[in-house]
């Protein structure tokens, strides 16, 4: 991927994750962090409605594919491990119920929210944020 390609890249992922969390507004959620860094990695967006707290991956894509195919175990453990530190420095967080979305944007397309995408085997609120290695966490992806 050349440098113009990269920018392109980093530009549509930009829209598709304003667009998605412009979506989320409308269904009630309220964003409490977009592109949140932690040392583990970063979280596409952190939103909350009711007791749920929901840490969402957005996906743009070209075309309509399986959202099961999108991501791959790595991910889903980099962003559990992010969620793990980003929650541990909020005491406020720790009574929320947990959630993993997936949010795919496809052109000319309503956004498609996958609630609750994947669960990690090992509970990180139960772990007292130790970290696990990638092949330890296993995940059992929903299918819609």
């Amino acid at each position: 991927m050349n440098l113009t390609q990269r920018a392109l890249a980093e530009q549509s992922g930009r829209w598709a994750e304003s667009w998605a969390a412009f979506v989320l507004q409308l269904k009630g959620y309220a964003i409490l962090g977009r592109r949140v860094q932690t040392p583990a990695g970063e979280i596409d967006l952190i939103a909350r409605r009711g007791d749920i707290l929901a840490f969402i991956e957005v996906k743009m894509r070209q075309e309509a594919v399986n959202p099961a195919e999108i991501l791959r175990p790595k991910q889903m453990s980099r962003i559990v491990r992010a969620a793990t530190g980003w929650t541990s420095r909020r005491d406020w967080t720790q009574h929320f119920t947990w959630r993993y979305d997936l949010i795919v944007v496809t052109k000319w397309r309503w956004p498609k929210h996958i609630r609750d995408a994947w669960r990690p085997d090992v509970d990180p609120m139960l772990v007292g944020g130790r970290h696990y290695s990638d092949n330890v966490i296993s995940f059992r992806v929903r299918r819609k």
